[in-house]
Order: C-alpha cells, then sequence, then structure tokens
C-alpha cells in the first residue's frame, strides 16, 4: 500500500519486495488495490529454486498464478540473461496507462546468480508517449462540444495526474464548464475555480453533482473509470451523450456507451479543445446552477458543522470544518474507508491533485496510515510536512501494526481516528436492506495506549468541546501522533439516502 500510493503521488512506481510463499500472497490485497486503482507498482516476489518449483517444499506456491489477476504484467526470471529486459518490461508497464502493478518473481537460485547482460540505463524506463487523438474524431468533438446547451466536464482517477490537472485548468480558465469530480479526482480544481466545481460522486447517487450529470446533454468524462462510480447508477437512463476522453478505450457497455472517444494524450487532447473552440454555452449564471450552487453549499450552514456543546461525541461535519480550517491546499490528507471515508469525500474541499488520497476502485480498508507513510516519506525533504491520516476504529486496525514503520522512519503523520465502536459503513447499509444489524460491533482497544507502545503520541478525545484543543495540540506535535475520537455517526445513514426526484431526468 505505502508503494502504491508512493506511484501515485509520484507518478514513478513504489517498489515492494516479499519473499516466497506467504511474503508474495500477502501482497495481494495491496496490489490488486494498486492495479484497480491505477497506481503504478512493481512487486518483487522470491520463489523456491528451480529445481523444486514442482514438489512440496518450504514456502512452494504458486506465485505467479496468485498475484498474476491482481496485476497487468506477471512473469518470472527464468534465467539469469533475462533479469535486465525483465525488470526493464516490469517498470514500463507499471508507467504506462493504464497505470497498474508488475510483478516479477525471482526463483531462489537465479537471485543468486549473474548475468552477462549489465541493467538497462534509468532513461530507457519512461513509458511510451501518447499524442492527440484522430482528426476526425477530434472535430466531431469540437463540433458537439461548440453545439451542446449544458455541457459538463466529469473528472475521473486518470485526470489527477499534474499535467492532465494543468490541462483541465486551462479549460476552465478559459470556459465556464461546471465540473464534476470523482473521489480520486479530488484536487484537479483549483481554488481560484471553485466557482465552477460542484461537488465529488461515488456510492450513492444523491449528489449536486449527480443531479447535474442528469441534466447534461454532453458529458465530458475525463480519465473516467466505471470501477470508480459505476455508469448504471449515475446515467440509468443511458440518456446522457458522452465523450470519453483517456488513454484507453472506453469500457463500452448498455449504460456507458461514449459518442465519441478521443484516445490519447488526455492533456493533449484537452488542449486542442481549448485553443480550438470559439465558445460554449454557459449556464453558470442561470437560476438552475444558482440553485444548485446553493444547494451544493448548503450544508456549510447545519448547526452541525459547530457543534461543541455538552459532552455530545464530535459530528462529522464538525470535524470537517474545523480540519479544513487547519490544512493549507498543499497538505496530504489520507482517508481510509469507511463511513469516514464518504465524509471527507464529499465534503472536505482539495485544491491540489493528489493531496486528498483515497481507496475508491477496490475501497480497501486498511489504505489511510500506509498512504499517509509514503506521502510522509516522498516529501522533499523526507517527513518535512505534517501528512494527515484518518480512519475510522475498524479500517484502523487493518493496518496500525505499521505505526512501528512510521515512527521508525521519522514521519510527521497525525492520524485521526473516527470511533463508534462498529464497522459503521457496513453498518447502516446492513439497516436500510435488513432493518438491522449483524456482525459490526467492535470496541475494547484503548488506542492512546495502544499509540504510545509504539511510540507516538496519543490522544483520547471524549467530547465535541475538546476537539480544537486536541486537533492543534496533536497536528503541532512533530512525529507520529494518533488521536482517538468519539463520533457522532447517528445522522450517517442520510449519506446513503436515495433521491428520486420528479424532473432530475
Amino acid at each position: 500500500m505505502m508503494a502504491a500510493a508512493h506511484g501515485r503521488i509520484t507518478g514513478i512506481p513504489g517498489v515492494c519486495i516479499a519473499t516466497s510463499g506467504p511474503g508474495a500472497s500477502n501482497l495481494v490485497t495491496g496490489l490488486l488495490t494498486a492495479n484497480t486503482e491505477g497506481d503504478p507498482v512493481v512487486a518483487l516476489v522470491g520463489s523456491v529454486p528451480r529445481a523444486m518449483n514442482t514438489h512440496r517444499t518450504h514456502q512452494s506456491m504458486k506465485a505467479l498464478d496468485i498475484l498474476g489477476p491482481a496485476s497487468n504484467l506477471a512473469v518470472g526470471i527464468d534465467v539469469e540473461d533475462q533479469a535486465a529486459e525483465v525488470i526493464l518490461s516490469a517498470f514500463r508497464q507499471a508507467a504506462t496507462p493504464p497505470k497498474g502493478v508488475s510483478v516479477v518473481n525471482i526463483p531462489q537460485d537465479v537471485q543468486k546468480g549473474n548475468s552477462k547482460f549489465a541493467a538497462f540505463r534509468p532513461e530507457a524506463y519512461p513509458a511510451p508517449k501518447f499524442g492527440l487523438a484522430a482528426p476526425s474524431q477530434s472535430q466531431k468533438v469540437l463540433e458537439m462540444f461548440q453545439s451542446a446547451k449544458m455541457p459538463v466536464l466529469f473528472l475521473g482517477a486518470r485526470a489527477s495526474s499534474p499535467i492532465v490537472v494543468t490541462a483541465v485548468r486551462k479549460l476552465l480558465s478559459k470556459f465556464p464548464l461546471p465540473t464534476v469530480e470523482t473521489f480520486q479526482a479530488a484536487g484537479a480544481v483549483s481554488k481560484e475555480l471553485v466557482h465552477l466545481f460542484y461537488g465529488r460522486v461515488g456510492l450513492f447517487r444523491n449528489q449536486t453533482g449527480d443531479k447535474i450529470l442528469s441534466k447534461s446533454d454532453l458529458v465530458l468524462a475525463v480519465g473516467y473509470d466505471p470501477v470508480e462510480y459505476d455508469a448504471f447508477t449515475w446515467n440509468p437512463e443511458r440518456a446522457r451523450p458522452v465523450v470519453h476522453i483517456d488513454y484507453q478505450p472506453s469500457d463500452y457497455g448498455v449504460y456507458y456507451s461514449p459518442v465519441a472517444e478521443l484516445l490519447g494524450s488526455v492533456a493533449e487532447n484537452l488542449n486542442f479543445l481549448t485553443e480550438n473552440t470559439r465558445s460554449i454555452t454557459d449556464n453558470t449564471q442561470s437560476e438552475f446552477f444558482k440553485t444548485l450552487d446553493k444547494e451544493y453549499h448548503a450544508w456549510q450552514s447545519l448547526p452541525t458543522t459547530s457543534r461543541f456543546d455538552g459532552d455530545l461525541p464530535v459530528h462529522p461535519l464538525t470535524f470537517v470544518t474545523e480540519l479544513q480550517k487547519r490544512v493549507s491546499k498543499d497538505t496530504t490528507v489520507c482517508v481510509d474507508v469507511g463511513t469516514v471515508y464518504i465524509y471527507m469525500m464529499r465534503y472536505f474541499f482539495a485544491y491540489e491533485p493528489r493531496r486528498l488520497l483515497c481507496s475508491d476502485g477496490q475501497q480497501t480498508l486498511g489504505v489511510g496510515l500506509p498512504f499517509a507513510i509514503a506521502a510522509s516519506l516522498t516529501q522533499d525533504p523526507p517527513c518535512s510536512a505534517k501528512v494527515v491520516s484518518m480512519s475510522g476504529d475498524g479500517g484502523f486496525m487493518f493496518s496500525s501494526n505499521e505505526l512501528v514503520t512510521a515512527v521508525q522512519q521519522k514521519c510527521n503523520i497525525t492520524h485521526f481516528i473516527w470511533n463508534d465502536s462498529s464497522y459503521n459503513m457496513v453498518e447502516f447499509q446492513e439497516e436500510m436492506k435488513y432493518g438491522r444489524s449483524s456482525g459490526v460491533k467492535l470496541g475494547g482497544i484503548d488506542f492512546k495506549k495502544y499509540a504510545e507502545s509504539f511510540g507516538a503520541r496519543g490522544y483520547r478525545l471524549e467530547s465535541a468541546k475538546e476537539l480544537r484543543e486536541v486537533m492543534d495540540e496533536a497536528l503541532g506535535f512533530e512525529g507520529v501522533s494518533v488521536v482517538d475520537i468519539r463520533i457522532d455517526y447517528s445522522e450517517a445513514g442520510k449519506l446513503a439516502r436515495d433521491v428520486i426526484e420528479e424532473g432530475w431526468n
């Protein structure tokens, strides 16, 4: 997971290494997450000596058969002279869109051997470059864009790289285009352009961005992958004309059937539209969009955004509001999966790409802390600025042992635990579907003492009136701190409310 975050943040493949047998199989969840979500990773795994690979022996396992489905490339180095080419191929494959995982299996006896071929120079590693789409497609999209009455920019995970974000901002600076992000596209819209931003969509179709998509007569889907947000959720009537702008062909189907595809460099194709479009219809000052803007920001006026009275637990919107005040646009915030992730990805503003990180395609529990460790270590100089991470109490225990890594590496991380003694995201969905919950209760862990046992600073926050003081102290602490927060999830069920309103479509 740390290697995946390194790849996502830097664009350079992160590398993880594991021994044979369970060492290799333990990588499956992390690699599957990285591969699904487009994070470049090279995984090097060991295996038994070649002469033993057909026998039952200590830590024997068909690693490539297990890791192959979790990767874009899974290959073994069968003889020493293959090593240079295989490693080159692994790095190039990992860094070539769709970016993902390369697995290299190295038998024990091959590891000890020598090759007569030297390693390739690092400059040979860069992935192939992409260019403009076919002229006929570009012209078709240009004409559609200029004639659309309500075009909408829909940004996906592959629109989060710095080069694509630059092109997105160039387009938005010239044309007032209503913009919606998926969770992994967070930060593509700058603070200066936030008046064109109508939120992030995912999981449940009940957001302002969903309403805009439902009304659009041309959706420019930039770097969108259906794994982020199923097309049958946001386009159930199949009525939206969609243009697919990506490095690879669309996952064409019943609910995602683009009328045109601009394949190649996403940045160059966006720049083509920016430079060649004469004008577009500007609806952003219409009553419809003024109403949606008020709707999108309405939560900021709720009493629950500043509830500090009595001994009540912390409301999620109060936490989001207070954290927003205490971080800059350059602060990396890593969010684990759970109810915490829905609140943060919907309501927390991010103004720079790859500064608000989550697992969306696989929704893998336990990513928060490892992502934060990688974010801290990739800084220049390493661990120089505060990184914030957060999780639910259940998600935290999936990778909490990595606190020792964070402390040993002298990371500068504050990790917040939203603690309700249950798997809440599962709980409220069970209650919605079955009228009751089952198998979700947790508790009994003293996270303050737990953190201190690893050498981190621990805090426990029992009521909302303590939030601002504890948050300031924990964020001001140089090193690793963990804050256990009693959270109020009494309104969590509203996150998944169905919105089937007359006039949506």
